[in-house]
C-alpha cells in the first residue's frame, strides 16, 4: 500500500465513520477501485489501525461527556452516569455475541463482494429516509432501547450497513431524542472498537512491519482528523433532520454498486 492510497482510505475511514453511509462498505468499494493487493494480515493491520483512529477522534470530540461519566462511576451510585454506561454495555451485548459466535461468517461477506455492498446501502438509504421523516422528541435513551438500538448495531456489521445510520434511525424510530441519539450511537461503539482492536493485537495476528509504518501513520492522521470533522458536522446534521441527503447518497451508491458488479 502505498502513502497517498493509505491517505485515501484514511479519509474515508474517518468521514464514514460517522456519516451514515457505511465505513465498510466504501473501504471494500475503494479496495476494489484500487485493485486492493494486499495479503489479508496486512489488510487487517490496516483496518485495525484506521478503527483505533476513529475511536480516538471519538474520545476527543466526547471528552467532557466521557470524563463526566467517569466521574459518576466513581462514586458507586445508581446515577445517570452509572444508568447510561449500563446502557452502554447492554448495546454491546449483541455485536459481541453475534461478532464472536459468527467471526468466520461475517468475514466471509469482506473481500470485494460489492453486490452485497451496493444491496446493503440501499437497506441504509431506507433506515435514514424513515429516520428523517420521523417526529423528533425530547426523549432519552431507555434500557429497552438500548438493546434494540444494539440489535441494529450487530446487523449493521455487514458491509453496507451504516453503523451510525442503524443506529441513529434506529434510536429516532423509538422515540429517541435527535441529539440524544446521535451521542448514544458515537459513545456506543468506542468500547467494541477498542475491544476488537484488543482481541487482534493481543491474537497476534498484526505483526507492524518496518515499511509499513509511513502509510499506516498517514493512514492513521487521515482517519483522526476526518473523524473529528465528520463527527462534529453529522451531530450538527443529525440535529437539523438532514438525513434525506445522506439517504440520497445512499441510493445513488448503492446502485452504482450493483451496476458495476453486474457488467464490469
Amino acid at each position: 500500500m502505498d502513502l497517498l492510497e493509505a491517505i485515501i482510505l484514511g479519509i474515508i475511514q474517518g468521514l464514514t465513520e460517522f456519516l451514515p453511509v457505511s465505513s465498510s462498505g466504501h473501504l471494500e468499494i475503494a479496495k476494489v477501485l484500487f485493485g486492493d493487493t494486499s495479503v489479508p494480515q496486512e489488510s487487517l493491520t490496516f483496518t485495525v489501525v484506521l478503527h483505533a483512529a476513529t475511536a480516538l477522534s471519538t474520545i476527543v470530540v466526547f471528552r467532557k461527556e466521557i470524563a463526566e461519566i467517569f466521574k459518576g462511576l466513581f462514586q458507586f451510585k445508581w446515577n445517570e452516569e452509572m444508568q447510561f454506561s449500563v446502557k452502554i454495555i447492554l448495546s454491546m451485548i449483541p455485536a459481541v455475541v453475534i461478532g464472536l459466535a459468527f467471526e468466520k461468517e461475517l468475514e466471509s461477506f469482506f473481500g470485494g463482494k460489492i453486490l452485497l455492498v451496493g444491496f446493503m446501502l440501499l437497506v441504509t438509504a431506507v433506515l435514514l429516509l424513515l429516520a428523517d421523516k420521523a417526529k423528533n422528541t425530547n426523549r432519552s435513551v431507555s434500557f429497552k432501547s438500548s438493546v434494540i438500538i444494539g440489535i441494529s448495531q450487530a446487523i449493521a456489521m455487514l458491509p453496507g450497513i451504516s453503523r451510525s445510520g442503524a443506529t441513529i434511525s434506529t434510536s429516532v424510530l423509538l422515540g429517541v431524542d435527535r441529539t440524544k441519539a446521535a451521542r448514544f450511537s458515537f459513545l456506543m461503539v468506542v468500547p467494541l472498537i477498542l475491544g476488537k482492536v484488543a482481541k487482534d493485537i493481543l491474537s497476534g495476528d498484526i505483526n507492524f512491519q518496518s515499511s509499513e509504518i509511513v502509510p499506516l501513520s498517514a493512514g492513521f492522521i487521515a482517519a483522526f482528523i476526518s473523524g473529528l470533522l465528520a463527527c462534529t458536522w453529522m451531530i450538527a446534521l443529525v440535529k437539523k433532520s438532514k438525513l434525506s441527503y445522506f439517504s440520497l447518497y445512499c441510493a445513488i451508491v448503492g446502485l452504482i454498486a450493483i451496476g458495476y458488479s453486474l457488467f464490469f
